[in-house]
């Protein structure tokens, strides 16, 4: 049986950069997909997750600086395809990598990504997996064994793969970004990913040269010790989800296990940090 998704729609004005917050406290309250337009956000929770006063925490919504309307109705997992296929755009990252839907022209750019992200996070038109792009990009990734904790929809670690990293473990809680990362790999044609449906505790003895970790800032302080267990001497462990203002606290709790910041990239107020240990 398919689950079923209430859908908000959001109209923003001014659109920047109250949809980049909404979108983050949205993520913190149990939404767990976006898709972003000219007006502002549609975003979606399921229904078993949602209550009356989902947005009671949402406190972009009280804010005087912006206006923001709203509504929300039902929506039937398999209507997904039809709103994902309304708005997304394909993009490109710095002239070198394409991120697009099958139904788009390729480019022809160094690197070509086709996704189908249903309702999974991570299309590239997010910030934070834009500048996950621009670190893979600048890195040595051959050869290097990876993590993409919190996948979404495959897309980093597919970058990771065509870059020359091998093995590469994929992991989401989520059951659609489970999913989805393994139909997004084969549809790239990769042979090295292997995508797992857990959290933290799927790490325990594990290790890597790579670790790509862009979740939420709770999320990744609270389980910044198993990733820094799991990374080898002289590893990179890349981290986002989070804004500027976060960054003391994200670089005092990596701080505690000699990782050392070697590169921040920052868009929209949302950065991507590069550790090293």
């Amino acid at each position: 049986m398919d689950n079923i998704y209430i859908e908000y729609t959001f109209e923003v004005t001014p659109k920047e950069p109250a949809t980049e917050i909404l979108i983050a406290e949205l993520g913190m309250v149990g939404f767990e997909s976006f898709v972003e337009n000219d007006n502002g956000v549609v975003a979606y929770v399921q229904k078993e997750e949602w209550k009356e006063d989902i947005l009671s925490e949402v406190f972009i919504l009280k804010s005087e600086e912006f206006t923001i309307n709203y509504n929300h109705k039902e929506i039937e997992q398999t209507n997904w395809n039809a709103e994902w296929e309304k708005n997304f755009n394909p993009i490109q990252v710095e002239d070198l990598v394409s991120i697009r839907a099958p139904f788009h022209e390729n480019p022809n750019l160094q690197y070509d990504i086709v996704i189908e992200p249903k309702m999974s996070f991570g299309t590239g038109h997010h910030e934070t997996t834009h500048m996950m792009v621009q670190h893979l990009i600048d890195l040595d990734v051959e050869n290097k064994k990876t993590l993409d904790m919190g996948c979404g929809t495959g897309i980093l670690a597919i970058f990771a793969e065509m870059k020359g990293a091998k093995p590469i473990d994929a992991i989401d809680i989520d059951t659609w970004c489970y999913e989805n990362s393994i139909e997004n790999a084969e549809r790239n044609g990769c042979k090295h990913i292997s995508v797992y449906e857990g959290e933290a505790s799927l790490l325990e003895g594990k290790k890597y040269d790579l670790i790509i970790a862009n979740i939420n800032r709770n999320i990744l302080l609270n389980d910044m010790k198993t990733y820094t267990d799991c990374l080898n001497e002289k590893g990179i462990l890349l981290l986002s989800g989070f804004y500027s203002e976060d960054i003391p606290i994200i670089d005092a709790e990596v701080s505690k296990y000699a990782l050392t910041l070697k590169k921040t990239i920052e868009r929209n107020n949302w950065v991507a940090l590069q550790y090293q240990k």
